[in-house]
């Protein structure tokens, strides 16, 4: 009887630290699961803030800015648009 009592006491406090093991995962995993959410909440208004940003640069009146003073690009005129006749091609 005194060795089943044994048996059966090493048995329970195996079962205790098994389940106190578990639970310990559980939370940690818990946590970690809290801060990646955070984090994607975080990478999420990033990529909101970037694509205000991506919208703004690319407005037509930025761009023609830009094109006029770093490019040093001016609009298409009649003043400056060459016309090059097409040849007909002879039979």
């Amino acid at each position: 009887m005194t060795r089943l009592n044994l048996v059966l006491l090493f048995a329970v406090l195996l079962s205790a630290m098994h389940l106190v093991q578990v639970q310990y995962d559980s939370r940690r995993l818990y946590a970690e699961i809290e801060k990646a959410q955070a984090q994607a909440r975080k990478l999420e208004v990033e990529h909101e803030r970037l694509q205000v940003d991506k919208r703004a640069q690319a407005t037509p009146l930025r761009v023609e800015k830009l094109a006029k003073e770093q490019l040093k690009m001016r609009p298409a005129g009649p003043a400056i648009t060459q016309y090059i006749a097409a040849r007909v091609p002879q039979p």
